[in-house]
């Protein structure tokens, strides 16, 4: 990638998806890091699949393709935001937001949004957790 850098693009970078993208080994996600954490050009939401995983989980997104999701964040999230909202996703995913042990109860967002893919366990705090606990004996007793 350096190499093309330096060859095709006279040692400069490109600033444009198109023209990264082009370049050997990257794909969007890194086009969008690069453009916005280097040269802070909002040109794309970067969806990791952290940023994926949460996107869904908080109904901004009903898919699971990245370019896709990308483009539902895009519509979404104001350019503005483009850059640093997958980092805000990120941190919150760290501590709040896991994908093994999400901390509903403790969630800022919980009454914003839908927590798709969540276990009741999670969303419903200790009590939702025996809950479940007690449905899920009740089902076996039955079945």
């Amino acid at each position: 990638m350096s190499q093309s850098i330096a060859n095709d693009c006279e040692g400069k970078i490109p600033l444009s998806i198109e023209e990264l993208t082009k370049l050997p080994g990257i794909g969007r996600k890194t086009a969008n890091v690069v453009l916005g954490n280097a040269f802070h050009i909002p040109a794309g939401v970067v969806v990791d699949t952290h940023v994926g995983r949460l996107s869904f989980r908080l109904g901004l997104t009903k898919h699971k393709d990245a370019q896709k999701i990308e483009r539902d964040l895009n519509e979404k999230i104001p350019k503005k935001h483009w850059v640093d909202f997958p980092h805000w996703l990120i941190q919150h995913g760290r501590l709040v937001c896991s994908a093994r042990s999400p901390k509903c109860s403790e969630c800022p967002l919980l009454s914003l949004y839908p927590q798709k893919g969540v276990e009741a366990r999670h969303r419903q705090g200790t009590a939702g957790a025996k809950n479940a606990s007690k449905h899920r004996a009740k089902q076996r007793q039955s079945g």
